[in-house]
């Protein structure tokens, strides 16, 4: 039989190992998820729709202009994911980045556009020979520059393409200073409503209107689960968000600081929605990549199949 006294010394023992263990339980700190986003991307879909309840790990956002800076950030680490289309990827990729897309998404690409002034003489792509535009080296801008221009059977070396970030693209074509600017949304619908631009070429027919969720390798060796959690509430809120639009359209103003008619413009004619990653895709993407091959902007063949990791589901 235990006496009363073994007892109370079993008791106070366990006690005591519980307090010694107990700061140790609360100095474990829970996983932290870089997440690089553009304005107008995934954290104002996710504070929209509900979307950041009850995560079992903390988010720290970094908000970048557009895709190339962003893609800076995940070569350096300073980032462990982030939303980016098919042209800037292959930009990154071809310079080294150790990143994969785990997730894809695709929009129609009409917003995504080489712009002019209303009152400018220009009507075709044809029109832009010996012009100036305005666009991010790199970006989905600067690909719709290239498609835009090929396809009315110029060279690249036939326009002044002006590497400037979209704010200070925007401020050149409306003072004159280019005669176009290529963009993306909500760039594109906000120039728009706004009466600034209008379109000369749109994406539409164009591109394939492909965009990922990137991660770097050793964020998906690293935080795996974290990853596919995050992904998984993107997709779910990319439901919600067509399931109401208006009220999505009216955060999603507020959060970015664009009128409300330019942000429901913008969203509703993209019509995007997360995919999986199949042979189409990758075939949409190797094409991207044999483009920018093809005009001179990467020097290497670029095979993209080790570029995806088909891991992360994106069922809604």
């Amino acid at each position: 039989m235990i006496s009363s006294t073994t007892s109370r010394r079993h008791f106070i023992a366990g006690t005591a190992a519980t307090l010694i263990a107990l700061p140790t339980l609360h100095a474990q700190t829970r996983p932290v998820l870089k997440a690089g986003d553009q304005k107008g991307g995934l954290r104002a879909l996710l504070e929209a729709a509900g979307g950041l309840e009850g995560l079992a790990y903390d988010i720290q956002w970094s908000e970048f202009p557009a895709a190339a800076p962003l893609a800076e950030a995940l070569n350096a680490q300073a980032v462990d994911s982030g939303p980016i289309g098919d042209a800037p990827l292959i930009f990154a990729l071809a310079a080294g980045t150790r990143v994969k897309a785990i997730g894809a998404n695709r929009a129609d690409s009409y917003g995504t556009a080489v712009l002019v002034r209303p009152d400018s003489p220009l009507k075709t792509a044809a029109d832009l020979k010996g012009k100036s535009i305005a666009t991010n080296r790199g970006s989905i801008g600067h690909y719709i520059t290239l498609k835009a221009i090929t396809s009315a059977g110029l060279k690249p070396e036939d326009v002044n393409i002006r590497f400037l970030a979209p704010a200070d693209a925007k401020l050149a074509l409306t003072q004159g200073s280019v005669d176009a600017w290529a963009t993306w949304e909500p760039y594109t619908a906000l120039a728009e409503t706004s009466q600034h631009a209008r379109v000369l070429v749109s994406g539409r027919g164009l591109l394939p209107g492909l965009s990922y969720l990137a991660a770097t390798d050793a964020a998906i060796a690293s935080k795996r689960p974290v990853l596919q959690d995050f992904l998984q509430r993107v997709v779910k809120a990319q439901v919600w968000s067509y399931r109401n639009v208006d009220a999505y359209s009216s955060t999603l103003a507020r959060i970015i600081g664009i009128p409300p008619e330019a942000a429901k413009l913008q969203f509703e004619r993209r019509q995007q929605k997360w995919i999986a990653i199949d042979a189409k895709v990758i075939a949409d993407q190797q094409g991207t990549a044999d483009f920018y091959e093809q005009v001179g902007l990467i020097k290497q063949h670029l095979d993209v199949r080790g570029t995806f990791d088909t891991g992360f589901g994106t069922s809604a």
